[in-house]
Formats: C-alpha cells, sequence, structure tokens
C-alpha cells in the first residue's frame, strides 16, 4: 500500500510541477510589467530554478520506483539531491517568501504582478511546495550524505547563484528582487550569508525530520516482531 501510494504521489508531484512550469514559461512571451523577465527571463528567479529542481527530482523519483533494487544508482542520486538541495531549498523559498510579502509585498512580488499571475500560481509558486515536501518526507525515508560535504555543496551553489544575480544586475540595472536595492554593500554581503545560514539550517531540520520518522517507524516495527 505504501508503495503504490508513494508511486502515485511521485507521479502526481511530478506532473504537478511540469504543469506549473509550463504555465510561467508560456508567460515570457506576454506583456509583463517592467523588468520581470528582462535578461534572463525566468531563469534569474530562486523561485522558478526551485520549481524546475522541484520537477526534476520528482520525475527521477518516479523512475527510481520503478527499479526492483532500492540501492540502486538512480535511488542515491534521488536521495542525494533531496536532502542537499530539494528540501532546504524548497522550504527557504516558502519561508522567505511569506516572510517578506508579509511584511512588505512590493519587496519581493509587487501588486502589479497581480494582474498577470493569478492568486493560484502564486500559491503554486510559494506555498503548495510545503505540503509536497513534507509528504516526500514522511513517505520514504532518504539517506543524507556527511554533513560537511552537504553544506559545501549547499554554499558553492548559493554563491553560483549570488553570482548570477549580481550580473543580471551589473547587465541591465536592475535587481531581481526589489528588496536588494535597499542594501549597502556591506548590507548584501550580511544578507545573503544570513541566507545561506537560513538554508543551512533547513537542511539540518531535514536530516532531523529524516532521522526521528523513519528511526522512530522501524523501532515501532522491531518491537511488533
Amino acid at each position: 500500500m505504501t508503495l503504490t501510494l508513494r508511486k502515485v504521489f511521485h507521479v502526481s508531484a511530478f506532473g504537478w510541477y511540469a504543469f506549473v512550469v509550463n504555465c510561467l514559461a508560456l508567460k515570457d512571451g506576454e506583456e509583463l510589467p517592467p523588468g520581470i523577465f528582462v535578461y534572463g527571463g525566468p531563469w534569474k528567479y530562486l523561485t522558478f530554478l526551485n520549481l524546475l529542481l522541484q520537477m526534476c527530482f520528482f520525475g527521477l523519483a518516479a523512475l527510481s520506483d520503478l527499479q526492483e533494487k532500492s540501492e540502486s544508482f538512480l535511488s542515491r542520486c534521488k536521495d542525494l539531491l533531496f536532502s542537499v538541495f530539494v528540501f532546504p531549498v524548497g522550504m527557504f523559498v516558502v519561508l522567505l517568501f511569506w516572510v517578506i510579502f508579509t511584511y512588505d509585498r512590493e519587496l519581493v512580488y509587487p501588486a502589479t504582478i497581480d494582474a498577470f499571475f493569478p492568486p493560484w500560481m502564486n500559491h503554486a509558486m510559494h506555498t503548495f511546495v510545503l505540503p509536497v515536501l513534507l509528504g516526500e518526507v514522511l513517505l520514504q525515508p532518504h539517506v543524507y550524505p556527511k554533513r560537511k560535504h552537504a553544506i559545501t555543496a549547499l554554499s558553492v551553489v548559493g554563491v553560483a547563484y549570488l553570482s548570477w544575480i549580481i550580473w543580471v544586475y551589473l547587465s541591465v540595472g536592475i535587481w531581481v528582487y526589489p528588496l536588494l536595492g535597499y542594501f549597502s554593500s556591506a548590507g548584501l554581503v550580511f544578507f545573503f550569508f544570513f541566507n545561506m545560514m537560513v538554508v543551512t539550517s533547513l537542511y539540518v531540520l531535514g536530516d532531523k525530520l529524516n532521522s526521528f520518522l523513519w528511526s522512530k517507524r522501524h523501532l515501532s516495527l522491531s518491537r511488533r516482531t
């Protein structure tokens, strides 16, 4: 029963994210507010990159479900992707977006966007990611790598994304997120360092949740036998 539910969940999640990504990609050809898709289109937004990441993971998970061996190379890749990137980055996008949106939406998601992106799409990008991730945590255990290796990988990806959005600013003079325009150079350094600390904490949270939920289940099963 659990295996069937897991398969249905993975295929459904992949289909959902493929649908959302396609809807966003179609917006690239429409007349949007100034600066939204200029230089780099949706590829400069962490939200869009996260959707692609989630879609790729659940596609990989669906393929992995078709294999009989639980310790296959595909399964190991799936665990590595989820533990190091999918869970912490997905949680980070949801957390940071709604914290800033609640404080002042103009800093991250201006009201002018509402005419182009309906409310369901906003929630698809910034809300539904959370329950889907929690569903994955509850349905399947994941093997986590050594923490220092995971943090190193997260740091490399974080620096790469930071370099990309700075390049966009230097090229067209527009920050990917309006919030960044309010910081001094020192403030930007602190802001990005703080964000990396949050992402790292979310990685640790995922590791703890995985250990707590699945070690507890295995202990319960062992007591029954």
